[in-house]
C-alpha cells in the first residue's frame, strides 16, 4: 500500500502545485483585482483634545475639507461600495508638530470579511494652530421661508437667545461680520394666521457678506439652539385722506383741489388694532401750499400718521404723492378721461379706440360763481360724421360751456379708427 501512495511521488506533487495554480488563474480571471476612486470624501478630525489641550485651537490652511480615496480590492468587492461607506480620518494626535501636517487614513466600512486596500490624495492636510478667541454677537433674525395664510402678513420676530459667544481661531472671529437666526422652509412655517414659534438654524457671515463653514467653531447654545417667535398680523386696506392743505398761494391764485397718489394702501395689525383703523388721515400741515401757483406735486411721508399698532405691509412704499392744483383767481382747470368724451356720428363699420387713455385738461376762465358750479360730464362731444374710413386721426373736442364761462383752448384727440370683422 504505501508503495502505491508514494509510487510517482514527483510527478503526483507536480499536478497538485499546477491544480492550485490554474485554479488561482481562473479565480483571477473572473474576479480580478482592481481599483476605484472616489472623489470628495469628507474628512473627520480625531483627537481634537491634543490641541485643546494646548490653549490653542486649529484651522484648515486654503480649503481641502474632502479628499479622494483610492480603494483597491477584487472587483466583486468594488461593486458593493459606495462613497458612503468610505470615512477618511485626520488624527491630530499624529501631527507633526514642526510642519502641523496631519496624516489621513481611510476604511471601507460594511465590508466584513473582504480585504481592500486604500490610498487617499493628498495624504495629509494642512493645518495652523492658533490662539482660541470668543465674542459675543447679537443674534439677528430672518424670517424669509415664513409664509403665512392669505390675508395675513408676518410682524415682528424676536429669537431666544438674543445673544451668541462663538468660539475659534483668532482669524475666523475677526472675520465675522453678523449672525442670524434664519428660520428655514417647512411645512411648519407654511399657511401661518397666529402667533407661533419656530426652530432656526444658525447662519454666520463673513466680512463679504458669505456664509461661513461653522466646522471649526464651537458656542454657546447647547442641545437647545435657537428658536424664533413669529409675529402673524392681519391685512386691511384702507383710504388715504387729506384733511386740507396749509398755508395761501401767492397774490391772484387760488387752491382749487389735490389728489393722491396712491388713494389707499394696505396695512397691517391685529384684528383689534385693524378694527379700529377706516383711513388714514394726512393733517393739514403735512401739505403746505404757501406762496405757490400751478398745479405742484409733493412728496408727503405717511408713516408719522399711523395709528398705534399699525404698520404699512411688505412692499408698500411710505412716500405719497399729493398733487395740488393752484389757479390764477377767474380759472378753473377739470380733468377730463377720454372715456367720458361722447361719440356722435361713428360710422356702423367702424370702431373706435383712442390712442391713449390720458386725461385731457381743460381749462376755463369766467365768474367765480359760474366756475365753482361748472359741470362739464355731459357736455363734451366728438363728432365723426367726416370720418368714413379706417385709419389714425386727430379730431376737435366740443364741449358746451354755460354763460359767462370760456374755454381757454380747445383740445383735440388722436382716435383710431378700425373696421370691424366681418365688415
Amino acid at each position: 500500500m504505501k508503495f502505491k501512495i508514494t509510487r510517482n511521488f514527483g510527478l503526483k506533487a507536480a499536478a497538485l502545485i499546477f491544480s492550485v495554480f490554474f485554479w488561482l488563474i481562473v479565480i483571477n480571471i473572473n474576479d480580478p483585482m482592481d481599483d476605484a476612486t472616489y472623489a470628495s470624501i469628507p474628512v473627520e478630525f480625531v483627537n481634537e483634545e491634543v490641541v485643546r489641550n494646548m490653549g490653542k485651537v486649529y484651522d484648515m490652511v486654503g480649503d481641502p475639507q474632502s479628499v479622494r480615496v483610492t480603494v483597491s480590492g477584487k472587483r466583486s468587492v468594488l461593486s458593493q461600495i459606495r462613497s458612503s461607506n468610505i470615512v477618511a480620518t485626520a488624527d491630530l494626535s499624529q501631527m507633526e508638530v514642526n510642519t502641523y501636517l496631519v496624516p489621513i487614513t481611510a476604511e471601507v466600512r460594511g465590508l466584513e470579511g473582504e480585504t481592500v486596500t486604500t490610498q487617499v490624495t493628498p495624504p495629509n492636510l494642512q493645518i495652523k494652530i492658533e490662539d482660541m478667541k470668543s465674542n459675543t454677537y447679537p443674534i439677528s433674525v430672518s424670517t424669509s421661508n415664513v409664509v403665512p395664510r392669505d390675508g395675513f402678513v408676518v410682524g415682528e420676530a424676536s429669537v431666544n437667545p438674543e445673544k451668541i459667544t462663538i468660539r475659534g481661531t483668532e482669524s475666523k472671529i475677526k472675520n465675522i461680520r453678523r449672525v442670524v437666526a434664519r428660520v428655514p422652509a417647512s411645512a411648519e412655517a407654511s399657511g401661518l394666521s397666529e402667533d407661533t414659534t419656530l426652530d432656526a438654524e444658525l447662519v454666520i457671515f463673513d466680512g463679504n457678506d458669505n456664509t461661513m463653514d461653522q466646522s471649526q467653531l464651537t458656542n454657546n447654545l447647547g442641545e437647545r439652539g435657537l428658536s424664533v417667535n413669529v409675529q402673524i398680523l392681519r391685512e386691511k386696506n384702507v383710504p388715504l385722506r387729506l384733511e386740507g392743505v396749509s398755508g395761501e398761494p401767492a397774490d391772484g391764485f387760488v387752491y382749487t383741489g389735490c389728489t393722491l397718489e396712491p388713494s389707499s394702501v394696505k396695512i397691517c395689525g391685529t384684528k383689534e388694532a385693524l378694527d379700529a383703523v377706516s383711513a388714514i388721515e394726512i393733517p393739514e400741515s403735512a401739505v403746505s401750499i404757501q406762496g405757490r401757483r400751478g398745479r405742484e406735486e409733493m412728496t408727503v411721508d405717511i408713516l408719522p400718521y399711523l395709528p398705534a399698532g399699525i404698520s404699512l405691509s411688505k412692499d408698500v412704499s411710505n412716500n405719497v404723492v399729493v398733487t395740488v392744483t393752484i389757479e390764477q383767481e377767474g380759472t378753473k382747470t377739470i380733468p377730463l378721461p377720454v372715456g367720458a368724451i361722447q361719440i356722435k356720428n361713428l360710422k356702423e363699420d367702424l370702431k373706435l379706440e383712442f390712442e391713449s387713455d390720458m386725461d385731457i385738461e381743460l381749462q376755463f376762465t369766467g365768474r367765480e360763481e359760474a366756475l365753482e358750479i361748472l359741470d362739464i360730464r355731459y357736455a363734451v362731444s366728438m363728432d365723426l360724421r367726416n370720418y368714413k374710413t379706417a385709419g389714425t386721426y386727430e379730431v376737435a373736442v366740443t364741449i358746451e360751456t354755460p354763460s359767462g364761462v370760456e374755454l381757454t383752448k380747445n383740445p383735440t384727440v388722436k382716435i383710431i379708427l378700425t373696421e370691424k370683422d366681418g365688415g
